[in-house]
């Protein structure tokens, strides 16, 4: 069953992480194969809240671009190396493909081998030596087992074509030898006296029992075949192994985690058609070919508490989005399918999660009761934010009790925890929470630091001013603004890019609107930032 991943947006906050948990849960529990992925680092404010219900922390997705083991290539196209050419050959002509992979006993790549490199191998190459298996042989021409003393054959080729006294003056027989001969008992004799590796006796020849005899004592193999000399001379080199036609040079490989865009642009450069895939430790997983590609399997996923791409994976635009809950007005997401898209006017994604639990009778465990609780408390600021409804009202008096849970006390420990910047950056401070929103052609971005002491960061403006400078350039936002959340005043300090002046003026009615303005009962970014910035943007 192929997973789906149940994503939050970037920056995870409380809510978003808390959401993925509980639909992933949700979908399990109606037997679908969900995975909750978080997208960042995990702030302390969910870390507390991970840790006081006893959750794990959800798995971290870093895209859903389509990868090598997302295309419908050949899997388990490979051979070992000791197989002969013929069954390489064969192999091609089952499976109509002109390359396969050579891979050793533990299944680890050597190398690439076409039916190109097989047929310059016959026309250019020499083809008197032998390195294979008695197996192999037997295979090849069709034999009979006589004599089997060793199961790696190696030797000279020679063939017993003249007549018997012009081969005894010519041919010196030795035990790296292998002979393909007739009935041509005077030259056995010779042979099997001789020691030499094998006896290849062609047209199912009569061979004496005293000649086998010799044979036994001086460890001769012996095979019979119906094949005439012709045709014995023709196959008996298919026999070796493919490893003898395995030649020195760099084969272009790719690894089942390689992005697919990343092959497109490399194989046409290279103009090949037969890729080997590598998995972990060097493991030959299969043959990708450039005419195989078309058929993709691409990753499923279900967006919560977002609908905007810029907030969402990367490489969203080569997944497949199955669903959509979320409480944030609508974004540029589109689809190639109609969906499952839930979206209502409330202050949590949790909120509406939990009237889905209802629907489907669906019995919530403790922690997932703890982490919907939390998610709600979060982005209503305990129900004190101009977002909070009467849903998200119900649901937290209904969890409140059911887990017998004091929720001022708790969001009180929970913000708490989340406020703390000891030890963090102003990179990581300014970024943790950062979110970026399109207009037009354009896009800004906006930022919302909560914390319980404002003074910590106005110590330290002019790097804070410094900074989202430097990202407001370096990722082509419009304006950058920052909203420092105190929520125990209910109200938020603005820091911006010089650019966002006019347009915060405009917004709040602040003329000359000075860095670090504290804006009474400005506490919630989606529904009195944003509003506000998009109506004075131009």
């Amino acid at each position: 069953m192929n997973k789906i991943y149940v994503v939050g947006h970037k920056n995870p906050d409380t809510d978003s992480l808390t959401s993925a948990i509980n639909l992933a849960y949700l979908k399990k529990a109606q037997g679908v194969a969900a995975v909750p992925c978080v997208l960042g680092e995990i702030n302390r404010e969910s870390q507390f809240v991970l840790s006081y219900f006893g959750v794990g922390e959800p798995k971290y997705l870093n895209d859903v671009k389509l990868q090598i083991k997302d295309l419908n290539y050949h899997k388990g196209v490979f051979l070992e190396e000791h197989v002969s050419v013929k069954r390489v050959y064969d192999y091609l002509e089952e499976n109509q493909i002109t390359g396969v992979p050579i891979v050793d006993e533990k299944q680890k790549f050597i190398s690439l081998v076409t039916l190109k490199g097989i047929v310059n191998t016959f026309i250019h190459g020499e083809n008197k030596h032998l390195l294979t298996s008695y197996k192999n042989i037997l295979e090849t021409v069709n034999g009979e087992e006589v004599l089997k003393f060793d199961d790696e054959i190696e030797g000279d080729l020679k063939i017993a074509s003249f007549k018997s006294s012009t081969f005894f003056e010519n041919i010196r027989l030795t035990r790296n030898d292998i002979l393909i001969v007739g009935d041509r008992h005077s030259i056995i004799e010779y042979a099997v006296e001789s020691g030499v590796k094998l006896i290849l006796v062609i047209g199912n020849g009569e061979i004496k029992p005293q000649h086998i005899e010799i044979a036994k004592k001086n460890q001769v193999n012996i095979i019979r075949t119906p094949l005439e000399t012709y045709e014995t001379a023709k196959l008996i080199y298919l026999s070796n192994y493919i490893k003898t036609l395995i030649q020195e040079g760099r084969i272009i490989t790719f690894n089942e985690e390689d992005y697919y865009d990343e092959f497109v642009v490399k194989s046409s450069h290279l103009r090949h058609n037969n890729y080997p895939v590598i998995g972990k430790n060097n493991k030959c997983m299969g043959l990708l070919r450039v005419t195989d590609i078309d058929e993709k399997r691409r990753k499923k996923v279900i967006l919560v508490d977002h609908n905007e791409m810029e907030q969402s994976v990367d490489g969203l635009e080569e997944a497949e989005i199955l669903e959509v809950v979320d409480h944030h007005r609508l974004g540029n997401i589109s689809t190639a399918y109609p969906i499952n898209f839930r979206n209502m006017a409330v202050g949590s994604t949790n909120t509406i999660l939990y009237y889905m639990y209802e629907e489907q009778k669906i019995e919530m465990p403790r922690e997932i009761q703890g982490l919907m609780l939390s998610g709600i408390l979060s982005d209503t600021l305990a129900l004190t934010s101009p977002t909070t409804t009467e849903y998200d009202r119900k649901v937290v008096k209904v969890l409140s009790e059911t887990l017998d849970l004091d929720y001022q006390k708790y969001a009180r420990e929970m913000f708490k925890a989340g406020t703390s910047l000891t030890g963090k950056t102003i990179e990581e401070i300014v970024t943790a929470d950062l979110k970026a929103y399109p207009f037009e052609e354009d896009k800004f971005a906006i930022s919302q630091i909560f914390t319980l002491n404002f003074e910590d960061i106005y110590r330290k403006k002019d790097e804070y001013l410094d900074f989202i400078e430097k990202i407001q350039t370096e990722r082509e936002y419009k304006i950058v603004v920052v909203a420092v959340t105190d929520i125990l005043k209910n109200g938020s300090y603005l820091f911006f890019t010089e650019k966002a002046q006019e347009i915060l003026e405009d917004a709040f009615g602040i003329l000359g609107i000075e860095q670090g303005t504290f804006i009474d009962g400005i506490v919630s970014r989606k529904k009195q930032i944003v509003p506000k910035i998009l109506e004075n943007m131009r």
